[in-house]
């Protein structure tokens, strides 16, 4: 059994998208989580007038604790590293470093996890190259993202139950500037239905990360 989980996640929303069953269950059992989100989150709106960088950045922030504060997760336990959405790979040093810091202060046994390197979004690549060598006592594991319902080689999904799955999608619905909430932006991204529902599968999926 694991001391602590550290879930990287690349955007707010991400670490929801990948692990919010595997963080509530073990947050149930007296497990450590903390979630590091390395960007700021700002480019899913750039041309919105009503929601300037700075607001945005807040709200994502607001909607990211309150979703992981629901599962038991509290503010200490969550880090937002504010680096540009969109261009990670102008700061992978940075992404690296803060990475194998946030790992030295874990309890041992400890899991941690990052986006698959086979992820569509370059951003998401970025913070998977972040996945450092063994190290003892740590477990470096991978999970999906883009495209949604993607299959990592070697895979062990965990089966969610019905009502964790419809917990699942009612916090990915939660993260509401990312769902619609913003609606002048005609470029800005919104989630559709059906990656909500691709995203809240019947299972979570993990890989061993490859280096």
């Amino acid at each position: 059994m694991i001391r602590a989980l550290l879930v990287i996640a690349p955007h707010p929303d991400d670490e929801t998208i990948g692990a919010h069953t595997l963080m509530m269950r073990l947050r149930r059992r007296g497990v450590t989580v903390r979630v590091m989100i390395v960007s700021d989150g700002a480019g899913s709106h750039r041309g919105s007038a009503r929601w300037p960088t700075r607001r945005l950045v807040r709200e994502r922030q607001r909607e990211s604790r309150r979703v992981l504060r629901r599962i038991g997760i509290g503010a200490g336990d969550v880090r937002f590293l504010g680096l540009s959405d969109g261009a990670l790979y102008e700061h992978a040093g940075a992404v690296h470093r803060a990475v194998a810091r946030a790992v030295r202060g874990l309890p041992r046994p400890a899991m941690v996890l990052t986006p698959s390197l086979l992820d569509d979004h370059p951003d998401h690549r970025v913070v998977a190259a972040a996945a450092a060598r063994r190290q003892a006592g740590v477990r470096w594991r991978t999970y999906p993202v883009w495209p949604a319902g993607q299959r990592l080689p070697g895979a062990r999904p965990i089966q969610l139950s019905g009502q964790e799955r419809l917990m699942k999608r009612h916090a990915i619905r939660s993260y509401r500037t990312q769902t619609g909430r913003i609606t002048d932006d005609p470029a800005g991204f919104a989630l559709t239905a059906r990656q909500i529902a691709a995203f809240s599968r019947p299972q979570e999926v993990f890989a061993e990360a490859r280096r």
